[in-house]
């Protein structure tokens, strides 16, 4: 098994409150933190996180 991709959050700056994402198995969604990428991985299916995505941005359009 190849050791997953995470993909950074581009809003993230210099430290450790970052979020990184990765498609570790179909059909999911994996978020973590940068503080600890390899401890708490949340899942979520695709739909739902890009409802939270598209929530974010309504709520700050300008960021």
């Amino acid at each position: 098994m190849t050791a997953p991709t995470w993909q950074k959050s581009s809003y993230c700056a210099q430290g450790n409150s970052c979020i990184h994402v990765a498609a570790l198995t179909p059909g999911t969604v994996n978020l973590t933190e940068s503080g600890d990428p390899t401890g708490a991985i949340i899942q979520a299916a695709p739909t739902a996180w890009a409802a939270l995505l598209r929530t974010l941005k309504e709520a700050h359009p300008h960021d």
